[in-house]
């Protein structure tokens, strides 16, 4: 589990940078609302979703799924986005607001408000 202290400030910021990400890339942003609102349906963590993306050690967030094939599935969608020409960008974003965390990014990709986020919470 992450946990994360987020100033109103910074996100907004991050907001903005979604916003942008959006208006520049939106074929990219479309797949990313996508596998957000995937993982939030599946049930897995952010985090992990964040990890597959950007190449980084997942071990400390394995999904408990008992079907393989569902998480087969989960990490296919997952490359269909890694595929993307402009997938860089959405790796500057996630590495930006680092501090931010993988799950308050996909709530701000989701529609939340920067303001339903504010303070501590433990978004998986």
């Amino acid at each position: 589990m992450i946990a994360t202290l987020c100033s109103i400030d910074e996100l907004k910021e991050a907001k903005k940078a979604v916003d942008q990400l959006q208006a520049s890339h939106p074929q990219l942003f479309d797949k990313m609302v996508h596998i957000a609102g995937l993982t939030r349906s599946l049930q897995l963590k952010y985090q992990y979703m964040g990890c597959l993306i950007m190449d980084e050690d997942s071990a400390d967030c394995l999904p408990n799924i008992p079907y393989s094939s569902v998480l087969r599935l989960y990490k296919k969608e997952v490359q269909t986005l890694k595929n993307d020409e402009h997938i860089g960008a959405l790796k500057k974003l996630f590495t930006t607001f680092k501090e931010t965390g993988y799950a308050k990014i996909s709530l701000l990709v989701l529609g939340r408000t920067p303001e339903s986020l504010v303070g501590f919470s433990s978004i998986k």
